[in-house]
C-alpha cells in the first residue's frame, strides 16, 4: 500500500498506458503462434513510423492546451511536393526533402502565429489549415504520382540488422526513435519544454509568471509542422509515391495515440514517452486483428474508440481527484 501511494498522480495515465500494452503483448503472445518475436514487435513501429513522428509534435499542441487538425493534410502535402519535385523537375531526395521540411515548418508557424496573434480558437485555425493544405495537394495533381528516384527507394528499401534472428529496420523508424528521443529531451530538458507544460496548466498564471507564453504557443505549432513534414518524408519512403489522398484521418489516430498514451486533453500532464506506447497500442490492435484473421480490419476503429472512450473517462476521473486535492 504505502509503495501504491508513492506514485506521482501524473504518471498514473502513462503507467496505464503501458500496463495495458504489456497485457496486450502478452495475450498475443499467448494466443498466437509467432507473435512473440523481435521482428513482429519491430513492425509495429516500422508500419506507424510516420504516425509515432506526428504523435511527438502533437504532445505538445495537446500538452500547451491546443489542438493541430492539420497534421495528416501536411503529410498529403509534403508527399505530393517530394513527388513532383522529384518526378516532374527532376530533384533528388537530397534536394526535395529539405525544402518539404521547410515549407511544413513554415505552414505551421503560420497557423501558430494566427492562433497568437488574434487569439482565434486552435480547432479553426487548424481545420482552415487541414482544408488548405490537402487542396494544394489537388493544384500540383489530382492522380498519385510514383516516385522512381533512387534516392527515394534506396532508402525506402534500406533494413538495418538488429537483435539478431533475421530481424531488421527501417530509416524511417529510426527517425521515429530519434524524434521521441528528442521530443523527451526537449519536453524535460528545456526552458521552452516546462513553458509547454506551464500553458497547459494555467495560461494567465504563465503569463504572471513572467513566461515567454506568445513566442511558445507559435513554437509549439512550429515544431507540429516540421514534424508532420518529417512524418510525410518517412510517408514517402514508405509508399513512394505523392497522392493527395494520402494520411486521409491521421490527425484523428494521432490524437487517439497522444489520448491513451496518457497526455490530458485539457493540457498540463503528459509524456512524449507515453505517446509512443499510444501508438504502438494501435499498432498491436492491427496486428492481434491480422493474426487472427477472422475479424475485419474496422475492429481495429471499434476496439481503438473503446479504448479512447475509457481513457477519457479515466482522464475526467483524474482531472476531478486533481481539483479536490
Amino acid at each position: 500500500m504505502t509503495a501504491i501511494t508513492r506514485i506521482d498522480p501524473r504518471h498514473v495515465p502513462v503507467l496505464g498506458t503501458i500496463a495495458v500494452f504489456l497485457l496486450t503483448a502478452s495475450y498475443g503472445s499467448f494466443a498466437y503462434t509467432g507473435f512473440f518475436s523481435a521482428q513482429v514487435f519491430l513492425n509495429l513501429l516500422i508500419d506507424n513510423a510516420f504516425l509515432c513522428i506526428v504523435g511527438v509534435g502533437m504532445t505538445f499542441v495537446i500538452l500547451s492546451g491546443g489542438i493541430d487538425l492539420s497534421v495528416g493534410s501536411v503529410i498529403a502535402l509534403t508527399t505530393m511536393i517530394s513527388a513532383a519535385l522529384v518526378e516532374h523537375h527532376h530533384g533528388s531526395a537530397a534536394t526535395a526533402i529539405p525544402r518539404v521540411l521547410a515549407i511544413g515548418t513554415a505552414f505551421g508557424a503560420l497557423m501558430g502565429w494566427l492562433i497568437q496573434r488574434f487569439r482565434l480558437q486552435p480547432f479553426i485555425v487548424t481545420l482552415a489549415g487541414m482544408f488548405l493544405a490537402r487542396g494544394l495537394c489537388y493544384l500540383i495533381s489530382i492522380d498519385s504520382i510514383s516516385i522512381t528516384d533512387e534516392g527515394y527507394t534506396a532508402v525506402s528499401q534500406m533494413r538495418l540488422p538488429i537483435f539478431g534472428q533475421g530481424a531488421s529496420i527501417t530509416v524511417g523508424a529510426l527517425l521515429a526513435i530519434a524524434m521521441v528521443a528528442i521530443g523527451m529531451w526537449i519536453a524535460h530538458g528545456t526552458e521552452f519544454g516546462r513553458t509547454v507544460y506551464a500553458i497547459g496548466g494555467s495560461e494567465p498564471s504563465a503569463m504572471l509568471m513572467g513566461l515567454p507564453v506568445a513566442r511558445t504557443t507559435i513554437l509549439v505549432y512550429t515544431f507540429s509542422g516540421f514534424c508532420s513534414a518529417l512524418a510525410g518524408v518517412v510517408f514517402t519512403f514508405y509508399m513512394l509515391s505523392g497522392y493527395g489522398l494520402h494520411a486521409v484521418g491521421l490527425e484523428l489516430d494521432a490524437i487517439a495515440a497522444v489520448v491513451i498514451g496518457g497526455t490530458l486533453l485539457a493540457g498540463g500532464v503528459g509524456y512524449v514517452f507515453g505517446t509512443l506506447f499510444g501508438v504502438l497500442i494501435l499498432g498491436i490492435i492491427q496486428t492481434l486483428i491480422s493474426f487472427d484473421g477472422t475479424l475485419s480490419s474496422w475492429w481495429t476503429r471499434i476496439v481503438i474508440g473503446a479504448l479512447l472512450f475509457v481513457f477519457c473517462l479515466l482522464q475526467r476521473l483524474f482531472e476531478a481527484r486533481k481539483i479536490r486535492g
